[in-house]
């Protein structure tokens, strides 16, 4: 709803006219370096165009990071190649993804990984944090681990993976494109078992962690409370007992009185 009325305020600015509306992008671009320049972080600003599903914008925001130039040329007399240096590496990495994944259509491969991280996790709502940890968490800390170990252990582990992912990457490709190019029993993943090529089975193992994640929070919960009510009924069940003793001694008290009387 949101990106629909953003979109609908600037729609009369979102593109120039012919046969100028292949710049709007670029323009585009160059207004998402500005503003992050501005704002000072690229976090800021790519969330608040969320709605706007603004992929050049984004691509501009990435550059006006690296705004940091600046910032090294104002570093000491001793440490300003440094980062310069780094800086500069940081500059040219950003503005070579522009050539890369922007200019022809064909080539923006990230907006159609995105569409399909999208849909899956619109799915599969468990899809996105596995996809983080994986990727952000696990992968690297695997990477770094053979890195550690050497090159050799990590071109041994690594080049193996990297084909085999090629190879169902090219496989996926020539089903859905040119099926006829591969043999009879590699045209569909049919032969495998339901777990290695859908995630609806699981999406039943994550509900049953759920609900037993939430039963041993229910039980957690029950025990924390019971745990604070016993020292309450201990209390009121010492209470009780004295009553009970005050009371069971008080008439023998008063029969030896009567009896000394």
């Amino acid at each position: 709803m949101l990106g629909s009325m953003l979109k609908g305020q600037v729609a009369p600015w979102s593109s120039f006219p012919f046969p100028f509306g292949w710049v709007t992008g670029y323009v585009a671009i160059l207004v998402g370096a500005g503003m992050t320049i501005i704002v000072q972080s690229s976090s800021v600003f790519t969330s608040a165009i969320t709605p706007l599903v603004a992929y050049p914008l984004s691509l501009g925001s990435n550059i006006g990071t690296t705004a940091s130039v600046l910032a090294a040329m104002a570093s000491p007399g001793d440490r300003r190649a440094n980062a310069l240096q780094i800086s500069l590496v940081h500059f040219l990495f950003n503005i070579s993804g522009i050539p890369l994944w922007y200019p022809v259509p064909c080539t923006r491969i990230p907006i159609r990984l995105a569409k399909g991280l999208g849909n899956v996790t619109a799915s599969h709502r468990w899809f996105a944090v596995v996809y983080i940890v994986l990727c952000f968490f696990l992968l690297p800390l695997v990477v770094f681990s053979l890195s550690l170990a050497g090159r050799s252990v990590l071109v041994g582990v690594g080049a193996p993976l990297l084909t085999m992912l090629l190879i169902i990457l090219l496989i996926n490709i020539l089903q859905k494109r040119k099926p006829v190019f591969l043999p009879p029993g590699l045209r569909s993943w049919s032969f495998l078992p339901l777990w290695a090529r859908s995630l609806d089975p699981w999406d039943r193992v994550v509900e049953v962690f759920t609900a037993m994640c939430c039963c041993w929070c229910k039980c957690c919960h029950l025990a924390a409370a019971v745990e604070q009510e016993r020292p309450e009924q201990r209390a009121a069940e010492r209470e009780q007992q004295e009553r009970q003793q005050r009371g069971g001694h008080e008439p023998c008290d008063v029969g030896r009185d009567a009896g000394g009387k």
